[in-house]
């Protein structure tokens, strides 16, 4: 994982790190990995990192109930945007996980994201035996799963996203949400509190 660290030591260097916890929401692009149906009315982005621990523990507590009431039943069109947040193990997990998520194909994509937060305090402190561990859940191979992680081309698209995401759409905390482009506070929000903001955009 030494040149991914070194990439996003660049990344970081250039447009600082990110707080785990702007506004935003720049209309959709090829990068965008979804759910939901598109037709929706409300277009929910959440921008996250399987980094931070605060985005784990939306994902944990919230993000199930929030899934079937509203992405489940196409009531909304849910995006996920990538993110890399503070330092140490928190940039090099959501790092190699991305990548990871990725290698995996758009259908794979979520249910590792899944399990990297889920897994996200053992990721810290086993990175690369936790994240293979996920790979190989999705049918990745020890070698694949090496290829994609150093997969300089990949590291780059990943460090160009977060700087598109930081620079054009000012996010600059985790997680954030964008609901039919208008920014909730940065941070944990209750199902309650998605619902209000939910029903606010028309939903």
């Amino acid at each position: 994982m030494s040149r991914m660290t070194v990439a996003l030591a660049l990344t970081l260097t250039m447009f600082g790190a990110a707080a785990c916890a702007p506004k935003g929401g720049a209309a959709l692009t090829q990068d965008d990995m979804d759910m939901g149906a598109a037709s929706a009315k409300v277009t929910v982005v959440e921008y996250a990192s399987v980094g931070c621990p605060v985005c784990a523990k939306w994902q944990k507590e919230v993000y199930p109930a929030f899934k079937a009431k509203y992405v489940d039943t196409g009531k909304i069109h849910y995006v996920f945007r990538e993110m890399l947040v503070g330092g140490g193990p928190e940039i090099t997990v959501a790092a190699s996980g991305f990548l990871v998520a990725r290698c995996a194909g758009k259908d794979k994509y979520f249910a590792v994201n899944d399990a990297i937060f889920a897994n996200q305090q053992q990721a810290f402190e086993a990175p690369r035996e936790t994240l293979l561990s996920v790979a190989k859940s999705v049918g990745m191979t020890d070698e694949a799963f090496n290829k994609c992680i150093n997969d300089e081309k990949a590291i780059q698209a990943l460090n160009d996203r977060v700087e598109r995401h930081t620079r054009d759409d000012k996010i600059n905390s985790t997680p954030t949400f964008v609901i039919n482009g208008k920014s909730m506070e940065p941070g944990y929000h209750t199902l309650e509190e998605m619902d209000a903001a939910v029903k606010a955009a028309g939903g």
